[in-house]
């Protein structure tokens, strides 16, 4: 595997002794016995203790007619982690609203997985195989956070 080849030291944080491999994938098994994937275990955003995947928001945002693209990741927040935030791209005429945003999703998760701030741009930066590049949605803000 591409990464690991005379590395020990990254084949032993992926290969555990019985030789399982961890992916670093988060997901669950349904009653039918499907796997589904939701998000990787470095993307989770850590609010109060809990576990709020990314993925699973920004596919909820992107079921508003008014949203044309979205991201989400954790903002490093003293007493509770990281708050989550979400990078919106609105639909061509499109007015909606950070609080508007902020309660549709309110009304479709759980307490804990709420957006707590919204920052509207104009392009959710991407990889070329079309990965949302949180890391550059992380710098920008740490770079407002030294300001």
């Amino acid at each position: 595997m591409k990464g690991y080849l005379n590395r020990p030291d990254a084949t032993a944080d992926t290969i555990d002794d019985e030789g399982y491999l961890h992916t670093g994938d988060v997901g669950y098994v349904n009653k039918l016995g499907f796997l589904s994937v939701i998000d990787r275990v470095k993307e989770l955003i850590k609010y109060n203790g809990l576990q709020v995947a990314p993925a699973e928001l920004e596919a909820l945002l992107l079921t508003n007619d008014q949203i044309d693209d979205a991201a989400v990741i954790g903002i490093p927040e003293e007493g509770v982690g990281e708050l989550p935030k979400g990078f919106i791209v609105r639909k061509a005429g499109s007015k909606i609203t950070g609080p508007e945003v902020q309660e549709f999703i309110a009304k479709r998760v759980s307490p804990h997985k709420k957006l707590r701030l919204i920052e509207f741009i104009d392009i959710i930066p991407k990889s070329a195989s079309g990965k949302i590049l949180r890391r550059e949605l992380r710098d920008r803000e740490k770079q407002r956070s030294k300001l």
